[in-house]
């Protein structure tokens, strides 16, 4: 089943009638890197982490790695059991609904990243369910809403109820009282997810959330921090912005996402520094959701950092772009090419975490 856009997505999506949009390099590149997910593909339907942030032991099946890849291929319009790539992702959903717990956790063997990170692997999970369902049905549908419904109330119950500056937010273990912005990012964006799909998530939940983002932001810089008292970061800044614009309408623009928007365009992300995989794929979604001049000036840098500067191999795989890249490194190529698709396909909007709202974009006084 080809998911359904609606009638306004087609209509902005579709230059006219009866003429396909031309092709880009960044398309060949995606299609290309889908080809290298599918053959890296282990036999139990899981990808291979490479031991790293998103990994529970050196090559064995990741499972945050497992959505992100499923997630790869549902962002750019493939779906479960069609297609050339059907069956790839439907063995890639029934191996992460297999490995939840009774509770409703994903965490894995061991608890996920080394026993110590199941919410970076839980919320991952479950946006990967939410998002699934949304571009599937019939049995299959069902049986993610049922999981999906599970794994929301372990995000509930993991998010910060006790007074204190990380009310709101989410932190490694579902139990504990600490929290940081790149944990949050992955819970808001599950919790966003299932709301969607009509799933119970208190208003009050969201707001708290938003509360303990906006503790993260520096008003003098414009950027969020990754804690409410740890360094500002590019990466983190892009997490900001994306979790606000997620939230609701009255967030949409306002003064501190356009400020976070203007630091990103002030510093520019390199394929050889720490996280930048991670940093790509959430400055993409955070300044694709914003929109307008910032998403117009933010779409050519993206192109350039992985069509240009860290292109994908032969193989189709993007990797690392240096040594200090150490944690791309060690996450493994199945991590750096779904987070690079995932990327590359926000404008896509075939993800329905990827829609957004349309609205006219100022043109530049040279601008024809």
């Amino acid at each position: 089943m080809r998911p359904i856009l609606p009638l306004f997505l087609i209509l902005v999506s579709v230059p006219s009638l009866g003429a396909a949009p031309p092709r880009e390099r960044m398309d060949d590149a995606i299609d290309r890197g889908l080809v290298f997910l599918r053959n890296s593909q282990n036999n139990d339907g899981s990808w291979s982490g490479g031991g790293g942030l998103f990994a529970m032991g050196g090559g064995r099946g990741d499972l945050a790695v497992t959505a992100l890849s499923v997630m790869a291929f549902l962002s750019a319009g493939h779906v479960p059991g069609e297609g050339k790539h059907g069956a790839a992702i439907e063995k890639g959903v029934r191996h992460v609904m297999g490995q939840q717990q009774r509770n409703g956790l994903f965490a894995g063997s061991g608890g996920g990243f080394g026993g110590g990170q199941e919410m970076y692997t839980h919320g991952i999970c479950t946006l990967m369910l939410a998002e699934a369902a949304g571009m599937t049905d019939g049995k299959l549908a069902e049986e993610l809403r049922t999981r999906l419904t599970a794994a929301v109330t372990c995000v509930l119950a993991g998010q910060r109820q006790h007074n204190g500056p990380d009310r709101g937010g989410w932190r490694y273990r579902m139990v504990g009282s600490d929290a940081d912005l790149s944990v949050t990012g992955w819970q808001l964006m599950a919790l966003r997810g299932a709301r969607n799909l009509g799933c119970d998530v208190p208003a009050e939940r969201i707001k708290q959330a938003v509360d303990y983002v906006r503790r993260c932001h520096d008003p003098l810089s414009g950027g969020f921090r990754y804690t409410t008292q740890n360094q500002l970061t590019v990466p983190c800044t892009g997490t900001g912005i994306l979790a606000m614009e997620l939230c609701g309408k009255e967030y949409h623009r306002s003064p501190e996402v356009l400020r976070a928007g203007a630091f990103i365009l002030q510093r520019n992300l390199n394929p050889g520094q720490a996280h930048f995989f991670y940093g790509i794929y959430y400055t993409s979604q955070g300044m694709f959701q914003l929109g307008g001049n910032e998403w117009k000036a933010f779409r050519p840098r993206l192109h350039a950092l992985l069509l240009q500067q860290n292109p994908p191999r032969a193989d189709g795989s993007w990797q690392a772009g240096g040594q200090a890249a150490y944690d791309d490194m060690q996450q493994g190529p199945n991590y750096c090419t779904a987070m690079a698709i995932l990327a590359l396909t926000v404008e896509y909007r075939y993800l329905p975490i990827y829609q957004r709202f349309e609205e006219p974009i100022e043109k530049d006084a040279n601008d024809p």
